[in-house]
């Protein structure tokens, strides 16, 4: 009976010591529950919060946007005020200086023209000056330029070295020049020759030969014009037309291939012909210049036909006269010639290119005019010894019938001017580069 009460006691004991167990751990789940919607509340607190810090700053940003726009709009009204302001006080100005010249006599304004003209050309080089003797030392200038014939052979060795991009050109240009002007027809031609064969006959007995007779079938179509086929407004327009892109084209070449850069000729097709008009401006005035030589020629026939150089005296008066004439032609055209090359650089106008070439040929004109000479002279060598064996190689082969109708030589004349033009261009592009080396 002494056991019994030990054993409940222990039983007592574990289960006093489970139901604590038990309690904290209901106590635990009770706190973790109580807990979990406090936590969810604080970060849904906090979440709030940022949203409304955001919306805080995106209304102060708005706010500060829009302070920004007024302050803009605000400058610009105030650039627009000053604006208006200062065209009104240019007007005003205008206005004032328009009444001061009302005011200004004849004499003030004459005074400040004359100051202007002055500025303008001191500006210009000139050694010469009215009612003033010209010293030598004064108004000659030097020209470190190569010679005469160095001159015409270095342009014949440019254009045959780079054969393979003029002759194509050549080429084109002549096939334009016989579609849009025409070449000499083959019947005239044949009358040029029976024409020269009835006055060999009648002159010579014949007796000529073919040499001396394909001299003269050359001179005979040169001088009466034999080159082109019409002469027509259109056939000259063309003409006229065909000659600046040749003019053009060419020294577009050039530049770049002097340069040392690679240049098609379809980039000279291309890029040549901007300054066309300019161009063309510079041409007609160069036509103008030579209304002189028109007169000249002029008074010539009229005093052929009326027998007024018959008498010594007059035929010296109209010599006096007629070198007057060229003077005056050749000194204007020596300058407009230099300004058709200078006014093919790309933003040059007409007014400014010539007067930039008459500053540059400015004591050199009798050096320039030598160098025309020398080239006609070359140029004229050339024509005889390329269009003689021509002509004679025509006259074998007009012996056969099937080559009667050929216009073996009108193609040969039209060529031979073409290329005559690309070599005159040439020469003048090679010498205008070395006077601006020199100056």
């Amino acid at each position: 009976m002494a056991k019994k009460p030990s054993k409940n006691r222990n039983g007592t004991k574990k289960n006093q010591k489970s139901q604590k167990n038990s309690r904290a751990t209901n106590e635990a789940v009770v706190k973790s529950v109580a807990e979990k919607p406090k936590e969810e509340r604080g970060e849904k607190i906090k979440k709030a919060e940022v949203v409304d810090e955001a919306k805080k700053k995106e209304k102060q940003s708005r706010k500060k946007s829009v302070k920004k726009a007024q302050i803009k709009d605000a400058k610009i009204e105030t650039m627009l005020k000053k604006q208006e302001e200062d065209k009104k006080k240019e007007k005003l100005a205008k206005k004032e200086r328009r009444k001061k010249r009302k005011r200004r006599s004849f004499k003030v304004w004459f005074r400040d023209t004359k100051e202007r003209i002055k500025e303008k050309r001191a500006k210009r080089y000139n050694p010469h000056y009215p009612f003033k003797r010209s010293y030598r030392e004064d108004y000659v200038r030097e020209t470190d330029v190569p010679g005469v014939m160095y001159h015409i052979f270095a342009t014949f060795r440019i254009l045959f070295k780079n054969w393979k991009l003029f002759l194509p050109f050549l080429i084109i240009v002549v096939v334009l020049n016989a579609a849009l002007v025409g070449l000499m027809s083959e019947a005239s031609y044949q009358q040029f020759q029976d024409l020269l064969d009835e006055t060999t006959v009648q002159i010579a007995g014949g007796d000529i030969g073919n040499v001396g007779k394909a001299g003269m079938l050359l001179i005979s179509t040169i001088t009466t014009g034999g080159l082109s086929g019409e002469s027509s407004e259109s056939a000259i327009v063309f003409s006229v037309i065909i000659l600046l892109i040749m003019w053009l084209v060419t020294i577009f070449l050039l530049r770049h291939l002097l340069a040392g850069h690679k240049v098609k000729l379809r980039d000279g097709f291309y890029n040549a012909l901007t300054p066309l008009i300019s161009t063309f401006v510079v041409f007609a005035i160069g036509v103008l210049q030579c209304i002189p030589i028109f007169f000249l020629i002029i008074v010539y026939s009229a005093a052929v036909q009326t027998d007024f150089l018959a008498t010594p005296f007059y035929a010296l008066v109209f010599f006096i006269f007629a070198a007057l004439m060229i003077l005056i032609s050749g000194y204007l055209l020596s300058s407009s010639i230099i300004a058709l090359v200078a006014v093919s650089a790309p933003g040059l106008y007409p007014i400014k290119a010539l007067r930039t070439a008459s500053d540059l040929m400015m004591g050199r004109r009798v050096k320039f005019i030598i160098r025309l000479v020398a080239v006609a002279i070359m140029l004229v060598i050339v024509w005889v010894l390329v269009m003689l064996p021509l002509i004679l190689f025509d006259l074998w082969m007009k012996t056969f019938d099937w080559a009667a109708e050929i216009p073996f030589v009108p193609v040969c004349l039209a060529s031979m001017t073409c290329f005559t033009v690309i070599y005159v261009t040439a020469y003048l592009y090679l010498y205008y580069r070395w006077m601006l080396k020199t100056s």
